[in-house]
């Protein structure tokens, strides 16, 4: 995502994050006025932090992993080049420098040199090899990351084509423009420059695999903290599946000096109670609110609200003739209140979205927001009436005088919630319409959702990347987080030229008009709102530090300062 970022933070309150796909999440760093604490204070504090989480952690496969909360976790305990610094900037990781950069024959060269003291945590070194190993797992057809795109993105020379079906060099992973010179030298050689390369170098799916252990584990390889060798700047010390995991300071890293953590607990809660209360009784050290709470604490100084540029929708699975018919999608994104939902269910800072690439995330050339081209959204002069009128002539198009649809959700309190609001507001604007509710756990859900048994399922996605295109690729014809059978020529072109377009004007330009195609011409997905986020944080906890794209926080710099 990515940045990167997903998917994906964690929850809208916490809770909302087994919503989202990708990664994502994040906003300011200043969370509540803690989390860009300065490094001054007493070390003299035991160095523990305990944390919740939603859910269970889907994979900690760098190449498999689409969701928050694994890309949340793998960000504490693996590292690429490069990983974001607290000011939301790539900065070195494995690399011991920035590359040496060479103009050949119309591409581009960058020789990495990696550190001589990165490690993994049983003490072997971090190879140029181990990131080809990774990268290859991830293109390679029998082991295709969702992510596999990524590289295409980054402009890697074939990246694309490796894993374009019907290509000459389809699934020939060895063409890809990686290659390693020597144990510590990664050459890597790009057909295209992308402006936010390095930030996508930050990205899980461009970790590198220990290849001798990955190997040896087999199957098992990441199924359990002891069938994984890490070189951040933690190690899984439990694994509880279900339960919660655990880390504690990897005493290999290269950083490991200005790590201060020694111990992180996080517990899977789901309910936000029971989260509240662990916080109230000194169990936990951060808790995410839902409107439920939001008055009761908002006039403390340990409350604060981050917007992030995250998106919720849903999906529409145009395999049901009744929402494969425009007239019908209309009728849904028409009747829902958004309003509604973020003033009174959410509560929490997030703000009502009729658009799809959010706001306030990344302006263009000429220093505009994305959003100025359609600053109120879609069909944003239309509502209840409109929504009527167009389910009525859907109906009669179809020759139909009701419709069962089934609403794909998770099982989470706050999931239930929306998926509950979301009935309420179909069923009783447009009659002969009935929504069944599928809850499921988050895993369940995301494998449901990838395999597109769902008529409407519950969206979200985080940027991977600060760029509108890791949000408008997700809907291209096949793609691997279109889900829904979505497909418009016009779409795919604007999208496709616009990720090899030079001109930077000629390229926002047909990004914006690829949103327009798909909100306003086709209305293939009902957004919802931009997700805040309402925090409580111990003042104790320094350097929590959040991004607003890729992995949603960081672990490495916090200190606790009693």
């Amino acid at each position: 995502m990515k940045k990167s970022r997903w998917t994906l933070v964690l929850s809208l309150v916490l809770v909302l994050s087994m919503f989202l796909s990708a990664c994502g999440g994040g906003g300011s760093n200043e969370g509540n006025g803690n989390a860009g604490g300065d490094d001054s204070g007493s070390e003299s504090a035991k160095q523990e932090l305990n944390l919740t989480d939603s859910a269970e952690i889907p994979s900690m496969d760098t190449t498999q992993a689409t969701d928050t909360t694994s890309f949340k976790a793998m960000n504490q305990v693996f590292e690429g080049l490069y990983r974001l610094d607290k000011n939301n900037e790539p900065t070195l990781g494995v690399a011991a420098d920035e590359p040496e950069v060479e103009e050949k024959d119309g591409e581009t060269v960058y020789t990495f040199t990696l550190r001589e003291d990165a490690k993994w945590s049983d003490g072997s070194q971090v190879t140029a090899e181990d990131f080809i190993y990774a990268w290859h797992k991830a293109l390679h057809p029998d082991t295709l990351s969702p992510y596999a795109s990524m590289f295409g993105t980054a402009g890697i020379k074939n990246g694309n084509a490796i894993v374009t079906e019907g290509d000459p060099l389809y699934g020939k992973v060895e063409e890809l423009g990686a290659k390693a010179v020597d144990e510590k030298t990664l050459e890597l050689t790009v057909e295209s420059k992308t402006p936010y390369f390095k930030s996508l170098l930050t990205f899980a799916t461009f970790y590198p695999q220990p290849k001798g252990f990955a190997e040896e584990q087999g199957d098992k390889y990441a199924l359990e903290a002891d069938t994984m060798l890490y070189n951040g700047p933690f190690v899984f010390s439990e694994w509880n599946h279900g339960e919660g995991w655990n880390y504690k300071k990897n005493t290999e890293y290269w950083d490991a000096d200005v790590v201060s953590l020694e111990n992180i607990s996080v517990k899977v809660v789901q309910d936000v109670a029971t989260a509240v209360n662990l916080y109230e009784t000194g169990k936990i050290d951060r808790a995410g609110l839902s409107s439920d709470f939001v008055d009761q604490f908002q006039d403390r100084e340990d409350f604060s609200t981050i917007l992030e540029p995250t998106m919720f929708f849903l999906r529409m699975n145009q395999e049901n003739e009744a929402l494969a018919n425009k007239n019908v999608r209309k009728a849904l994104f028409l009747a829902y209140d958004r309003e509604g939902l973020v003033n009174v269910l959410l509560n929490n800072g997030s703000i009502a979205a009729k658009y799809f690439v959010p706001s306030d995330f990344v302006s263009g050339p000429n220093g505009d927001d994305f959003r100025d081209h359609a600053p109120d959204g879609f069909h944003a002069d239309m509502g209840e009436a409109e929504a009527k009128e167009a389910w009525a002539a859907g109906l009669e198009e179809l020759g139909m005088d009701s419709v069962e649809l089934e609403f794909l959700t998770t099982d989470s309190e706050l999931a239930s919630k929306i998926a509950e609001y979301a009935k309420e507001q179909y069923e009783s604007k447009l009659d002969g319409l009935t929504l069944t509710i599928n809850k499921q756990p988050w895993k369940q859900f995301l494998e449901l959702e990838d395999n597109g048994e769902f008529d409407i399922s519950t969206g979200g996605w985080g940027p991977d990347y600060p760029d509108p295109m890791t949000f408008l690729y997700m809907f291209e014809t096949d793609g691997a987080y279109n889900r829904m059978a979505y497909s418009s020529e016009k779409y795919d072109e604007l999208v496709s030229n616009a990720k090899t377009e030079t001109d930077a004007a000629k390229r926002w330009e047909m990004m914006q008009e690829a949103e327009t195609v798909l909100m306003e011409e086709d209305i293939a997905i009902v957004p919802t709102y931009q997700r805040g986020l309402a925090i409580l944080q111990k003042d104790y906890v320094k350097n929590y530090y959040v991004h607003p794209f890729g992995a949603d926080a960081s672990y490495k710099w916090i200190k606790i300062e009693k």
